[in-house]
């Protein structure tokens, strides 16, 4: 990992004053013409202009030089792997692998993409997303759409290999559509993709808890069942630690089960949690299918995150995910029991330099509480 210098006050306030000109700019500008466009149509705006600007390479050293912020503090080492920061892309924003050097570009720690699937899938009928400003959140519909996991894997692999400092991970999934057979075909996808991917991240994620496709989640809804996918999983060599992507609303009985045959098997780490189910007090059409993404997710979050760090933390590495917008926000995710923390919504409420605020911020808050290292201050508060 590259040894990083305290940044001067200069190119410290220079970061300052370039981050709130960025967010000035998405919240005037940006935002307001996204947010006029129907929610499908900004997101593959936004992809393509992400893919064709990240062929730019003067604007891509100006993204740096503007927003990453960088602070040795922030540097950690999780699963083997060394980050430059533990904010990561969750998956289900870069289904294709479109987003890499735009990120690396900001400043990113890291990044999940897909979720993948063994065949590629159209996911299903669009709408896709629908937002709900008042509570920060997305709808989410798309059911796993993407290019397949031998295309999405090999473009993984170039930028794995083309990056400057951030890593990459590649979700796998179960492919969505109408090919779908019993348990045997549905692990077999799974063991299809993990082949493709094998030594060609730096981490791989098993998605077993989509929530928008035809097959249901079968995994998840039987421990036995799990067990007999990562029976399957740990006959595959490959080199990348293991996180698996865990559901949101489930009793903690059925999450334990559920980890208890996780412990017996291959895998490091846990991704808590996927999107949110639960829409009780919340003012969401019944029309709207999906899960609800951002704040709604926060609060049974940062509580999964934490429940699992004192029955587990000696057996998993945990990724908190779920209403990440402030640096309080990931810090306390990391107080609970995350050693990184991925987050998607405050990209597009907040906009895309506030990565760079949650770098600084958690830099500050780390130093305020006297803690030398993000690994210091994981599970204090469990």
């Amino acid at each position: 990992m590259t040894a990083y210098t305290v940044e001067s006050p200069a190119k410290d306030a220079f970061n300052k004053l370039s981050t709130n000109l960025f967010a000035f700019g998405y919240q005037k500008i940006a935002k307001k013409a996204l947010f006029a466009m129907k929610p499908d149509d900004a997101h593959s705006l936004m992809i393509d202009f992400c893919r064709a600007a990240g062929h730019n390479k003067p604007l891509m050293w100006t993204l740096r030089q503007m927003l990453d912020y960088t602070d040795p503090l922030l540097e950690t080492t999780v699963m083997g792997v060394p980050f430059n920061n533990p904010f990561g892309l969750t998956a289900g924003l870069d289904k294709d692998c479109d987003l890499p050097t735009v990120l690396d570009a900001a400043g990113f720690g890291f990044e999940t993409v897909g979720s993948t699937t063994s065949r590629p899938c159209p996911g299903n009928p669009r709408p896709w997303f629908h937002r709900l400003p008042q509570y920060h959140s997305m709808v989410v519909h798309a059911g796993l759409a993407n290019d397949g996991s031998r295309t999405v894997i090999r473009r993984a692999e170039k930028a794995w290999t083309q990056c400057g400092e951030m890593r990459m991970s590649i979700s796998l999934a179960r492919t969505n559509d109408r090919l779908c057979g019993d348990l045997d075909e549905g692990i077999e996808d799974y063991c299809t993709s993990l082949r493709r991917a094998a030594g060609r991240t730096d981490i791989i994620e098993i998605n077993v808890s989509c929530p928008n496709t035809m097959a249901g989640e079968p995994f998840t809804d039987d421990p036995r069942n799990l067990d007999r996918l990562f029976t399957a999983l740990d006959g595959i060599d490959h080199p990348q630690p293991l996180l698996v992507k865990m559901p949101l609303n489930k009793t903690w009985p059925q999450m334990r089960d559920l980890l208890d045959v996780l412990a017996d098997h291959k895998v490091q780490g846990v991704s808590l949690a996927n999107l949110q189910k639960d829409r009780t007090g919340l003012d969401v059409p019944k029309d709207w299918q999906g899960g609800l993404s951002g704040l709604p997710c926060k609060g049974d979050s940062d509580e999964l995150v934490a429940q699992v760090y004192r029955e587990y933390g000696q057996r998993f590495v945990i990724a908190g995910i779920g209403g990440v917008f402030t640096a309080e926000d990931a810090y306390r995710k990391i107080r609970n029991g995350a050693s990184i923390v991925q987050f998607v919504s405050s990209l597009m409420y907040l906009g895309p330099q506030n990565i760079a605020s949650l770098k600084r911020g958690l830099a500050q808050l780390l130093r305020l509480d006297g803690f030398n290292s993000v690994a210091e201050a994981v599970g204090v508060d469990a």
